[in-house]
């Protein structure tokens, strides 16, 4: 039984989906019942461009920053470590380095950085999987990482070293995916089918929202990656105005929509708020999107989401019973959806509510934590089985500063 866990968790310059996952899980997990230490390092102390240079140097190990996972280890001594984001600032080599002194370890897997040095499977609007078979130097051509042609190589380096040195397929014990076609992508990939087990992100109840008294809502970076542009576009044809929470590069693309009203970032709870007084909300992304937390907030609250007919969107959004699909990139279809939405309350009331028996029956909190603790119980028992069939195996050279 598990008692005592790690979460690791490298946080990102922005505060995001992925940071809100980290503490719904780790308030959940105390919840439970269980101990738990969260270790976490922060791309705001990437400033100079030497902290740019090291942090692409060091992005296939970075052996000063595992020493101090491996040092909050050994002073916590938990049964099991829970790695959510290593990129870049610890890298992927924690595994070994956790295996080694006999760890047992999950990653979850937010995003397709273990395969895509650009971490989206999306290039130039459209989706790309040529890194998913081939050569993920194919990066470095097309610059998917930031448009950096050194970044790129760093980053794609870093995938095909540890796809030689069989990170994925040696030193983990359970990956987390959010959803089937995420799992579909990394076997594809190569990862270990048997070891990727499926836990959408859950969230703790606020119950139904309260009547609607706003029209559509996006909530999100503000990134073409994101569809925004798409939005643009869609919310001006279709003569409808949706409010947009959140920042990002495409800031002045929003604030100079005439169908698009700027609300800048907000705290936790007034997205929330706002989510729950929308008639929908509106996701047209053109990446493949894991399960973003907006779309579990917009379930839990009973609001319906309307979202591109895409990967993991596809796949957790049923087409007229939870939501509508709208087609990726087509600012027409999406007008279409929208105007679909607006203009039949009652079957977005009804929508709305099919959402909530979603988020209750898959999605809750009391759900997601036991499927959670699940994992960890088979994470454990397999580095058990690992370590004793593999006694005096050595784990991949690391040298620790």
């Amino acid at each position: 039984m598990i008692r005592k866990v790690l979460l690791v968790h490298n946080a990102y310059r922005k505060y995001g989906g992925e940071d809100t996952v980290v503490a719904q899980e780790e308030a959940a997990l105390r919840r439970a019942g269980c101990e738990v230490q969260l270790f976490t390092l922060s791309n705001t102390t990437i400033t100079s461009f030497s902290d740019k240079m090291r942090a692409a140097l060091t992005a296939s190990n970075a052996p000063g920053n595992i020493g101090l996972v491996l040092d909050a280890v050994r002073a916590f001594e938990p049964d099991l470590v829970h790695i959510h984001n290593f990129f870049p600032m610890i890298s992927p080599m924690v595994h070994a380095a956790l295996q080694r002194i006999g760890v047992p370890t999950v990653q979850t897997l937010h995003n397709y950085r273990v395969i895509c040095a650009g971490a989206t499977l999306n290039r130039n609007g459209s989706p790309c999987e040529i890194c998913i078979t081939r050569s993920p130097y194919h990066a470095v051509v097309h610059r998917c990482y930031r448009g950096s042609l050194l970044g790129s190589l760093a980053v794609a380096h870093s995938v095909r070293q540890h796809r030689r040195l069989g990170t994925w397929s040696k030193h983990v014990d359970r990956f987390i995916v959010l959803t089937e076609f995420e799992r579909s992508r990394f076997v594809a990939a190569g990862l270990p089918a048997e070891r990727i087990k499926l836990k959408p992100n859950g969230l703790s109840d606020n119950g139904p929202g309260p009547a609607r008294c706003r029209g559509l809502l996006f909530v999100g970076r503000l990134t073409r990656e994101k569809g925004v542009h798409v939005l643009a576009q869609a919310a001006e044809r279709a003569g409808h105005t949706v409010e947009v929470l959140g920042e990002g590069p495409l800031q002045p693309l929003v604030e100079a929509s005439a169908g698009l009203v700027s609300l800048g970032h907000q705290t936790p709870r007034t997205v929330r708020a706002a989510i729950a007084q929308a008639v929908a909300i509106v996701v047209p992304s053109v990446w493949y999107e894991g399960l973003p937390m907006v779309i579990v907030e917009a379930f839990s609250a009973g609001t319906p989401v309307i979202a591109s007919r895409i990967g993991s969107l596809a796949e957790v959004i049923e087409d007229g019973v939870t939501g509508l699909h709208a087609e990726p990139g087509d600012a027409a279809d999406l007008a279409r959806v929208m105007d679909r939405m607006l203009g039949d309350p009652v079957a977005a009331r009804r929508m709305g509510e099919a959402a909530r028996r979603k988020y209750e029956r898959d999605w809750s909190e009391a759900t997601t934590t036991r499927q959670l603790l699940a994992i960890y119980d088979e994470a454990v028992a397999s580095h058990a089985t690992t370590r004793a069939a593999s006694a005096g195996a050595c784990a991949p050279e690391l040298t620790l500063a």
